[in-house]
């Protein structure tokens, strides 16, 4: 593949994390076990959790490793809701959340009886301030989720100020920083400010891939103050919390990559944007009707979410694979799911307009001739993907 842009589904390994790994992998022991081996995994993987947290903002022994993203959001919206589901049975979820959140919820409605107060996002992805307040202070609210940047889009959310309204809910707020975190300024002690208890932001999702650590590893940034129960039972590591043998190697290589990312973070997002614009200029320029979501809105300096009307977006990622560029119709949760997104339906885009998205995320990789291979490239397949449309609607 010789253009890369879906860094926002994984990034590439970076050489330290892929070191890190080896040269912790070679250990032997259990981080559990009392013997000198076991201590000796002990001191490396503790060491690993007081650099993450230091990148996170938070206390080393609010860091609990987890199997991913994935995981952690669950162990976040099923433990918080468990915790206060005892005459408390609503979860406020506003529009567009990834899946990982929305399938759990999902579950949680259909097994345990939770309720879902919604929260619209506007034309930008970005929640409504005022409808947020509203529905944390309703009735038998358990908890609330939100992400700090929509995935798809790139949308940065009000952290600061959703957080805040949720503190003086008193209502435990988990955010999903798992495409953030790396990409965006992001301190989970600043976020939850002067909040007390197991009210305000108490838990935050992060992922070692989203920055160039391995696949498989993540972490959930719980509050010593939060009530959260656990989802997987076997042994009182990570406060009771996340039962299991933990990944050394992983935990080691993630807190490498996430050192780097922070250290880079600032010269990284101003390069990184620069070559977004530069993209969205002339993709604007060759394809007049090109639309870009949420283009007025504070993004994430590498995503870039264009439609391009009257072309399936399905049709334009294969006619760009073949020409040697890789872009996403969204999030690669739902790759190959023939229906439009539902974060671009929460926005108020229409079905027809929906499908044609494409979502074309730059990273540490991307350079300049990537930026002109896809300006090359994607007038071309949308031509073609258009008249393919066209033709097809002509059949019926």
């Amino acid at each position: 593949m010789s253009v890369y842009l879906d860094h926002a589904a994984t990034t590439p390994l970076r050489a330290e994390a892929r070191e890190a790994w080896l040269q912790t992998s070679a250990s032997l022991g259990n981080a559990s076990s009392i013997h000198t081996a076991g201590q000796s995994a002990r001191r490396l993987l503790e060491d690993a959790r007081e650099r993450l947290a230091a990148t996170l903002g938070c206390e080393p022994i609010e860091i609990v490793f987890t199997s991913g993203g994935t995981e952690s959001v669950n162990l976040a919206v099923t433990g918080l809701y468990r915790a206060r589901r005892d005459g408390r049975g609503a979860l406020v979820l506003p529009g567009g959340e990834h899946h990982a959140t929305l399938d759990t919820v999902a579950w949680l409605t259909a097994h345990e009886e939770a309720e879902v107060v919604d929260v619209p996002i506007s034309a930008d992805a970005r929640i409504d301030l005022d409808a947020w307040d509203r529905a944390l202070r309703g009735p038998g609210v358990a908890a609330a989720t939100l992400l700090a940047a929509n995935n798809e889009i790139g949308t940065i959310q009000p952290l600061e100020q959703a957080a805040r309204i949720a503190a003086d809910a008193g209502v435990p707020l988990h955010v999903d920083a798992v495409g953030a975190f790396g990409h965006m300024p992001l301190s989970f002690g600043m976020l939850r400010g002067d909040a007390r208890g197991s009210a305000g932001l108490v838990a935050l999702s992060v992922s070692a891939h989203k920055v160039a650590g391995p696949v498989g590893v993540g972490a959930l940034v719980v509050s010593r103050h939060a009530a959260l129960a656990p989802l997987l039972h076997g042994g009182a590591a990570q406060r009771g919390l996340r039962a299991g043998t933990q990944d050394v190697a992983g935990a080691v290589a993630f807190a490498t990559a996430a050192e780097l990312a922070l250290e880079e973070l600032a010269q990284e997002a101003r390069r990184l944007a620069t070559l977004r614009d530069r993209l969205q200029a002339g993709l604007a320029a060759a394809i007049p009707d090109l639309v870009i979501s949420a283009a007025g809105a504070d993004r994430l300096a590498g995503h870039l979410h264009v439609l391009l009307p009257g072309a399936q977006g399905d049709s334009l990622l294969l006619l760009l694979d073949a020409a040697g560029v890789a872009v996403s119709t969204g999030s690669a949760c739902q790759a190959g799911v023939p229906e439009p997104s539902h974060v671009l339906l929460a926005m108020g885009v229409e079905q027809s307009a929906a499908s044609g998205a494409l979502r074309l995320t730059l990273g540490r990789t991307s350079i300049d001739t990537d930026v002109d291979v896809v300006l090359a490239a994607l007038p071309a397949a949308y031509e073609r993907a258009r008249r393919a449309g066209l033709s097809s609607r002509a059949v019926r």
